[in-house]
């Protein structure tokens, strides 16, 4: 076909050109760039609301309940025309089609039948900033530069909720532990069912529920277990949904010691009994260093009712070291606990993986081992990359509270790796970033779910994540997973957590006030800082300086100077990075997700009734393909070396899907884990066979992180 022949297509033809090789064997990139222009042309200007000036069109939408005026009275009338007038002036472009598809399906403004748009790109951009910034000029200028570069994009909630007067939540996803009575079980899923209303997915803790079989009130096998709350649980999302938008989502974790683990796993088999069967709850497993150790042995391993571990040590079961009290629970005759093959165990997991990708897991001496912060670790979150302390609430008869606990709230957002790099500013764009998160948190008040809101206002936890790192190596010609590869993942992180931990002392300075339990943590003592003043994070070889030419990173010096900062000061933050598995947001930023590789050069789409959508990896042209090897050829080792570079240098997780060929087996699938834990990996989000996502096709993303 001829170039002059392409303008006689519908941007769906052009989209799909992707798909097929030109006469030269090339594939069509330039028609997915005129796909997104006719898109504009054929689509999007045709149902645009068309405003004369920018007071008609804010007068309209604040009058018509669209736009949430207090947002909008914080500023002049003439800073208002310059943030327009600037974010205007950067003349933005969709470099893809699924860019632009995917932003005016999901994210802007609609008129309420849905058929016309009432924001541009822009419009959407200046408002989140507006929001952000909350009355500050300055910072909302500031946002509006840096998401509009594409340095930095708020989550999916944010993005899409900021500034309108009818919302959801700005928060990503929740986390809320259960305990072994019925007033924080159905208080739990009362939980779940608010929160998830608003837009977020929920996990649970399950790990202190006791076991079936144990007895209730000394009368022998009276309890059912964890599989009915978790059947109360997943009808429960599936009610919640979502003003039929989409399934509420939720996830459950359970310690590999808890005596129904193997019931917990049988859930997720293809052959599954439908009495317990569980089709759309999300299954996280948490494993301790004995497990592994045990295994090494081809040793049972014992399992613990935790009704008895709380008796006899005054905690729940989630507060106890397996590993440290392992030999002192198994000698002590006051728990009863049964036995499994360690290997068993672990064959069974691989078994479950195989066929459904689940249950997540997360090693748990490995969390708590790089937890800077007092307490302890026991659950993630529905994309396994949020790791937070909690506190137990207690209940009284009639549901109110006796004690408030602390559960958890997760406000992210990501920055774009390439355009970070591009922008040379690292402290700024980290900087500002940071601050756009911590507001999203202070202006997060769940009062429906008190003890979220009372983890959020303690904590000021915030998550910061990042994507396109395949692409910026590709783009640079660094194979990913490659020894420079791996350097610059080191390199670049390190001066990442130098920067968020800058901003959060500068708002503990600025605002006189630090996360409650600073005083407590390895923040205070100074010891977190001893790995960054004992050596410099700096590129050591020439590929890697190159790289960070013109951008300044911290040397030992620097971080000798923050950690005194940090000790006299404190951290506004109590959790500051979390790297999420970025879906919608990575391809209205031309981005490839998160830190993994991609998983294919045109992946492919499902979208509504448009059907099939191509979205080629950012950055590839005809002459890098080479360096788009995508993760199932790249393989788990490679993958996992980069993930563990980056785990170093993050207070919290980093969402790890392990992608295996056609051929592999559970052995391979086991191997890979122990190879994770062995370098230091804190979770494990999926597992992906090839003939589970053929080569093209979408992987399915976190549905509390996309839309």
């Amino acid at each position: 076909m001829l170039d002059s022949d392409l303008n006689t297509l519908d941007y769906h033809a052009l989209n799909a050109m992707l798909n097929l090789y030109d006469g030269d064997g090339n594939i069509r990139f330039d028609a997915d760039r005129m796909a997104a222009r006719q898109y504009f042309l054929q689509h999007v200007n045709q149902n645009t609301v068309f405003f004369h000036s920018l007071d008609e069109k804010l007068g309209y939408l604040v009058e018509e309940g669209y736009y949430e005026a207090a947002v909008l009275d914080q500023y002049s009338k003439n800073f208002m025309r310059k943030i327009w007038d600037e974010a205007f002036a950067k003349k933005f472009r969709f470099p893809t089609f699924l860019g632009a598809f995917k932003y005016y399906t999901s994210y802007t403004l609609k008129t309420r039948d849905g058929q016309r748009f009432l924001e541009r790109y822009e419009d959407r951009v200046v408002m989140t900033a507006l929001a952000l910034a909350q009355g500050d000029e300055d910072q909302a200028m500031a946002y509006m530069e840096e998401i509009l570069s594409g340095r930095f994009q708020p989550a999916t909630p944010t993005f899409l909720n900021a500034g309108k007067a009818s919302r959801g939540e700005l928060i990503s996803c929740f986390l809320l532990r259960l305990e072994d009575n019925m007033e924080s079980i159905g208080r739990g899923i009362n939980s779940a069912l608010q929160l998830s209303k608003r837009g977020g997915g929920v996990a649970l803790l399950l790990t202190n529920i006791r076991e079936h079989g144990a007895p209730i009130k000394g009368i022998e096998n009276q309890s059912s277990g964890v599989i009915p709350v978790m059947k109360l649980l997943e009808d429960s999302f599936s009610y919640a949904n979502q003003l039929g938008a989409r399934q509420g989502a939720g996830a459950v974790y359970l310690n590999a010691h808890h005596p129904d683990i193997m019931r917990f796993l049988d859930t997720k088999r293809e052959n599954a009994d439908e009495k317990i069967r569980i089709k759309t709850l999300s299954l996280g497993v948490v494993i301790p260093d004995i497990t592994f150790e045990l295994a090494k042995k081809n040793a049972d391993m014992y399992l613990f009712s935790p009704h008895d571990v709380e008796k006899v040590y005054g905690v729940p079961f989630s507060e106890i070291s397996v590993t440290e009290k392992y030999d002192e629970m198994v000698e002590d005759k006051r728990i009863r606990k049964t036995k499994v093959n360690a290997r068993s165990f672990f064959q069974t997991i691989a078994e479950i993986q195989f066929e459904s990708g689940y249950p997540y897991v997360m090693f748990e001496d490995t969390v708590n081992r790089m937890n800077p912060i007092d307490g302890r670790i026991n659950m993630s979150n529905l994309c396994s990359e949020i790791l937070q302390v909690n506190e137990a609430s207690k209940f009284n008869d009639d549901l109110s509270y006796d004690h408030l606990g602390t559960d958890i709230s997760c406000n992210l957002g990501s920055l774009n790796i390439a355009k970070t790099m591009d922008g040379k500013d690292l402290g700024q764009t980290v900087g500002t970033a940071i601050r756009a998160l911590t507001a999203v948190s202070e202006m997060s008040a769940i009062d429906s779910v008190p003890s979220v809101r009372r983890g959020n206002d303690e904590s000021h936890a915030i998550g910061l994540g990042q994507m396109n790192l395949h692409g910026f190596l590709a783009r640079e010609h660094i194979h990913y997973g490659s020894p420079e590869g791996v350097e610059f993942t080191s390199v670049y992180f390190a001066a990442v957590a130098f920067h968020a931990i800058r901003t959060s002392c500068d708002l503990a300075r600025e605002r006189g006030e630090s996360f409650n339990g600073f005083e407590r943590s390895d923040y205070a003592s100074g010891t977190f800082f001893d790995k960054y003043t004992d050596r410099d994070w700096q590129p050591e070889s020439e590929r890697v300086t190159a790289l960070f030419d013109g951008i300044t990173l911290p040397t030992r010096d620097d971080w000798a100077a923050l950690k005194a900062d940090v000790m006299k000061y404190g951290l506004y933050n109590r959790n500051l990075q979390a790297v999420p598995p970025t879906g919608s947001i990575s391809y209205i930023n031309n981005s490839t997700s998160s830190i993994h590789p991609i998983v294919s050069k045109i992946e492919i789409r499902k979208e509504g009734k448009i059907g099939r959508v191509y979205y080629p990896a950012a950055f590839m042209d005809n002459d890098n393909l080479e360096y788009y090897r995508d993760a199932y050829e790249i393989g788990p080792e490679a993958l996992i070396d980069t993930y563990a570079a980056a785990t170093e240098h993050v207070d919290q997780g980093l969402s790890l899907t392990l992608f295996f060929p056609a051929e592999a087996t559970t052995r391979d699938i086991n191997k890979a884990q122990i190879y994770a834990w062995k370098k230091g990996i804190k979770t494990i989000y999926y597992v992906r066979l090839r003939q589970d996502a053929l080569e093209g096709t979408e992987v399915q993303g976190c549905v509390s992180c996309t839309l």
